[in-house]
């Protein structure tokens, strides 16, 4: 399959999307990772106002997202490499892990929510190569983005979060690119959780990475 870019947009119009779009990003991304929240209690949050009935740490997650999400359009053109994703999931996983755990790759087994897989301890050097290997081949930088968030989550390179910061990830490698937004809006979640238990269970991508390129990336579609 052909993993053309779909979109070449300028650096502005880029950024644009990406505000335009963050919101549903940041729900659809708590969505993925069982959060209970509505979008308008997402929405609400993201514009500082206060909502009752909400668990404190569903609300801090949101919060996480959000501040990442700043990281990451602060400074759209530094490097993707493990350092950076590693910092980028101190911001995701802030609260939720011991500080330990936030600095450095897991040191032991990491398990994934309805799947028999278990993935290897991740080492920082093979973890590093990996990483530089995806991100310089002579494809498209979608693809390359397609890719990298597959290989991040299904190596679990961090004891939790793993799915939100590959997300967050790959949708700098877009934006940066001007190659549109990666979103797994609500109405493909039961697809996407069916097709990634089985990229995990089979490192084969030949399902999970079509339906993401052709349902998950969005843009600005001019007439």
């Amino acid at each position: 399959m052909n993993y053309a870019n779909k979109y070449n947009l300028s650096r502005e119009e880029s950024i644009f999307l990406t505000k335009k779009t963050l919101v549903e990003n940041i729900y659809s991304q708590a969505k993925m990772e069982n959060i209970n929240i509505t979008f308008p209690d997402t929405k609400t949050i993201l514009d500082g106002a206060s909502v009752s009935g909400l668990n404190i740490d569903d609300v801090q997650k949101i919060l996480n997202l959000r501040n990442a999400w700043r990281f990451v359009l602060d400074d759209l053109d530094a490097p993707l490499t493990l350092d950076y994703v590693t910092t980028l999931h101190l911001i995701v996983a802030y609260g939720e892990l011991p500080p330990s755990m936030l600095h450095t790759l897991p040191t032991g087994d990491v398990s994934i929510g309805g799947s028999f897989y278990q993935p290897k301890v991740p080492d920082t050097t093979a973890s590093t190569e990996r990483i530089d290997q995806l991100l310089n081949r002579n494809v498209t930088v979608t693809e390359k983005a397609l890719d990298y968030f597959l290989y991040a989550c299904r190596a679990q390179l961090f004891w939790d979060g793993n799915k939100r910061t590959a997300t967050i990830a790959a949708n700098k490698l877009l934006i940066e690119a001007g190659a549109g937004v990666l979103i797994v809006n609500e109405k493909q979640l039961q697809r996407f959780n069916k097709l990634m238990i089985d990229y995990y269970e089979t490192a084969d991508k030949s399902r999970i990475k079509p339906f993401l390129y052709n349902h998950c990336i969005f843009g600005i579609d001019y007439k």
